[in-house]
């Protein structure tokens, strides 16, 4: 994930790689579960990701932190891919085993003043919801929109973690949902409010075509705050 821009205040201060001890792996759908392991002192800003492997393996990705800070333990959305050097074996984890985490990085972040005064949408794709689970469960007072691509109903966002009546479906291959077409058709259609602040997670293309579609509507640059998953 890359950040493409980013608030003005707030510190990353990563710390170093440790061994955490797996607490659960739940299967979410048939291709997307959350890995939950012990908190073991790491403290991070809600936005922030780690960068998680299996003890013992080289490899590492990174993902955004999906439990709140408030939380006892730390826990990540994961994708599996289905020739991943890294996804299909942090699934396979059992409770007591043990992954490499390191961090946390990252500016992804929201003001404390802004969450006391400005309207936000959250727009995500697939497993770039994440970090929006984690503002919501660390700002609870907030007034925000999700606007949330996915393909089918099958990978739509746990039950519970949004107010109904703040999270929106655009399902691109299947039937039902809030809305049918690309989360873009959708922002494309209905116009937000210009003066709202913007944050982006998930597939590079859309948080591309979603930075024009918004400027063309007259949302300033500086409102707009991305983080791409490749």
């Amino acid at each position: 994930m890359i950040e493409t821009h980013t608030p003005s205040t707030g510190s990353s201060i990563p710390q170093a790689a440790a061994v955490h001890e797996v607490i659960a792996v739940r299967d979410i759908s048939a291709s997307t579960y959350a890995l939950r392991v012990e908190r073991n002192g790491v403290e991070f800003q809600p936005g922030q990701y780690v960068s998680v492997g299996v003890n013992g393996d080289l490899n590492m990705r990174e993902y955004s932190i999906y439990s709140s800070p408030e939380e006892p333990f730390l826990e990540v959305l994961v994708k599996e891919v289905e020739h991943g050097l890294v996804s299909r074996r942090l699934r396979r984890l059992k409770p007591g085993e043990k992954a490499r985490v390191e961090g946390p990085f990252g500016f992804f972040l929201i003001e404390d003043e802004w969450a006391r005064t400005r309207k936000f949408y959250y727009i995500a794709t697939g497993t770039g919801i994440s970090p929006f689970r984690c503002f919501a469960r660390s700002y609870p007072g907030i007034d925000f929109t999700v606007l949330h691509g996915i393909r089918t109903l099958e990978e739509q966002a746990e039950e519970g973690i949004f107010d109904p009546g703040r999270y929106h479906t655009c399902v691109s291959r299947g039937a039902g949902g809030s809305y049918h077409g690309r989360v873009t058709d959708f922002l494309r259609e209905n116009p937000p409010p210009p003066d709202a602040l913007f944050y982006l997670c998930g597939n590079c293309d859309m948080i591309y075509e979603s930075f024009d579609i918004l400027t063309g509507h007259g949302v300033e640059p500086t409102q707009l705050f991305a983080e791409v998953y490749f």
